[in-house]
């Protein structure tokens, strides 16, 4: 299984659809709050060449993008190949 990343904050309604599409297809992520840890803000901005908004994904160390992105990956069939 890919390593899953998501970089969070507790009130943001995207970041909980992403984690919650995550969990119902059984894919294992690790959570990442930024909201908590100022130094892993600087780290998702670094990683994601300056995206400011959370959530931020990364599969395999691959930037995904937001939650939107998530979602349209899997929509047009992307997602799994990129989880295999």
């Amino acid at each position: 299984m890919a390593k899953v990343v998501i970089y969070s904050s507790e009130n943001c309604s995207y970041c909980q659809r992403a984690k919650q599409f995550l969990t119902q297809k059984g894919v294992p992520y690790t959570e990442i709050r930024v909201d908590l840890d100022p130094h892993k803000r600087e780290e998702m901005l670094a990683r994601s060449n300056g995206r400011r908004t959370v959530p931020q994904i990364f599969i395999n160390d691959q930037h995904i993008g937001g939650c939107d992105d998530l979602l349209a990956l899997a929509r047009d069939g992307k997602l799994d190949n990129l989880l295999t």
